[in-house]
Parts: structure tokens; C-alpha cells; sequence
């Protein structure tokens, strides 16, 4: 029986948080993989230059075996959406595993699914987690296998996350083919993927461009 994993979309999302996990997870056999929202059509990402098609809503999946939470700016309306919220508490119990990449930890935050556990997000947004009984730690992945939560930092950390959950549903092996179909093999020219790496330059330039984009 195929594994049934939802990646949720809503306005302003990021578009990695939840297409990383898809080029992962969709290319082993028996993982059906499908993008739902509140209502089906296309949902836009936060600057509006991308649309994924949602093929079902919240409520046409309320038993997933696996749900991937992306991240951007839109979660934080999410985070006092009672919809959204009641779902991610009514189909929590009965997941594999429930996940969240970037800023969509602060939705299973603000759900009270990470309440005393630690976590990780966007470094923006740790103070966010806090406010919601999480404690935030800089580490890319962060696993609590016994709640079934797992959180990936931001965006591309997704990607990490996705081969750790092929590994735990299926092999080591199924987790090491999928990496490489992907030709995931990192060597960035750079060195400054970490707030704990970066410079006051930099950051200001962060700052500068993510002010631009709202």
C-alpha cells in the first residue's frame, strides 16, 4: 500500500520549503505525494511569481500517513487560523510522522504540537517558536522520533529532512538513491548558509532585501 504524504500550500509560502521534500520523496515508489490547501486551485508564493497547483484540500485528507508543513511568510496568519490549526491537531495522532520546514514549525507551534520540545525554524523566527512553548536550537534537523515530530530550519534544510524521512520509512538505501537522482551533492561557493556564520554585512543585506520583498 502507497504511502499517502500531503505538503500543504497556502498564500505566501516558500516554494523550496515544500518542493525540496516533493523531488525527494516522489521519486520512491509507493510514496504518493499530493500539494493541498484550504481550497483547490493554484496557491501563489510570497512574491506571487509562483503558483503550484493544490489537487485537494485539508479536508479531503484526514488520515495522511505523512504531512510536510512548509514555511513563508504566510504562516503567520496560519498561526491564528483555527481551520488550519484544528487540522494539523486532528490528523497528528493517527501520522507517520508530522514535519515542518522553515517557518511551518511555527504552525505545529502555534497547534501545540511542540509544546516543551525543542525545534528549529528560519534563524529569523526562533523568538517566534519560544512565544509558542518551543525551544528553538540552530541544529538543520531536529527529531523527537517518540512524538513523531520532526522540523527542518530553513528552506533548503527541507531537503535534508526529506532524505532522514525516506530513510526512516523505507531504508538507508531508498534514502542514499533518492540523493542521488537528485545529484544532491552541496559544494555552495560560499560559506554563510548559518546565522551563526555570518557577518553584520551580510546580515544587513538580509535585512535590506527581505524588507524590499514585503
Amino acid at each position: 500500500m502507497s504511502l499517502q504524504v500531503v505538503i500543504a500550500l497556502f498564500p505566501q509560502f516558500t516554494a523550496l520549503d515544500g518542493i525540496g521534500p516533493y523531488e525527494v520523496l516522489q521519486r520512491i515508489p509507493d510514496i504518493d505525494v499530493t500539494f493541498i490547501a484550504a481550497e483547490r486551485g493554484i496557491v501563489r508564493s510570497e512574491n506571487g511569481m509562483l503558483g503550484i497547483e493544490a489537487d485537494g484540500t485539508f479536508a479531503d485528507f484526514p488520515t495522511p500517513d505523512l504531512v510536510v508543513f512548509p514555511g513563508g511568510h504566510g504562516t503567520r496568519a496560519l498561526m491564528t487560523d483555527e481551520a488550519t490549526l484544528d487540522w494539523v491537531r486532528a490528523v497528528h495522532p493517527t501520522t507517520t510522522f508530522t514535519t515542518s520546514v522553515c517557518t511551518g514549525s511555527l504552525v505545529l507551534a502555534a497547534a501545540g504540537l511542540l509544546d516543551g520540545l525543542t525545534a528549529t525554524t528560519h534563524w529569523s523566527a526562533r523568538d517566534v517558536l519560544t512565544q509558542h512553548g518551543a525551544t528553538p536550537v540552530p541544529e538543520r534537523v531536529v527529531e523527537h522520533l517518540d512524538r513523531r515530530i520532526i522540523t527542518a530550519a530553513g528552506v533548503s534544510s527541507g531537503i535534508d529532512m526529506a532524505l532522514r524521512l525516506v530513510e526512516l520509512l523505507v531504508d538507508r538505501t531508498a534514502a542514499e538513491a533518492a540523493q542521488l537522482m537528485i545529484e544532491y551533492d552541496p559544494q555552495p561557493p560560499f560559506d554563510m548558509g548559518a546565522l551563526e556564520k555570518a557577518d553584520d554585512v551580510t546580515i544587513t543585506r538580509v535585512i535590506e532585501y527581505a524588507q524590499h520583498r514585503n
